[in-house]
């Protein structure tokens, strides 16, 4: 197994989980080609300030198996942290979701049910 996270807003997961069988499709498949995913809680929540902060929306995140993704991925970074899946993730690859915990000012803080990030 080969675990990342797929950080989106919880409509939109509400939305994508209509039909549950249908492979998962990000937005970003369509206009920039790949899904974007980060590795580790840590990282995936300075991610989500750095971007999302201002973004009012709850928060979920997808855990996926990239191994079991059904599309190819890659990973583009020299850090190594933020794999691009290039098509859609199949529904037996997403292993499980959760909400992000904000602050009251909107920072992201961590996913539900783990630790601190950092």
């Amino acid at each position: 197994m080969r675990p990342t996270y797929h950080l989106l807003p919880r409509e939109s997961w509400t939305r994508a989980n209509l039909d549950p069988t249908a492979a998962y499709a990000a937005p970003t498949l369509a206009t920039e080609g790949f899904i974007h995913c980060t590795d580790g809680a840590g990282a995936l929540i300075d991610t989500a300030n750095r971007y999302y902060r201002d973004d009012p929306r709850p928060y979920v995140v997808l855990a996926i198996d990239l191994d079991a993704a059904g599309s190819p991925w890659t990973m583009e970074d020299a850090a190594g942290i933020y794999p691009h899946v290039h098509g859609t993730i199949a529904r037996a690859a997403i292993i499980g979701f959760r909400p992000v915990i904000r602050a009251a000012d909107g920072r992201f803080v961590r996913i539900a049910d783990e630790g601190p990030a950092g």
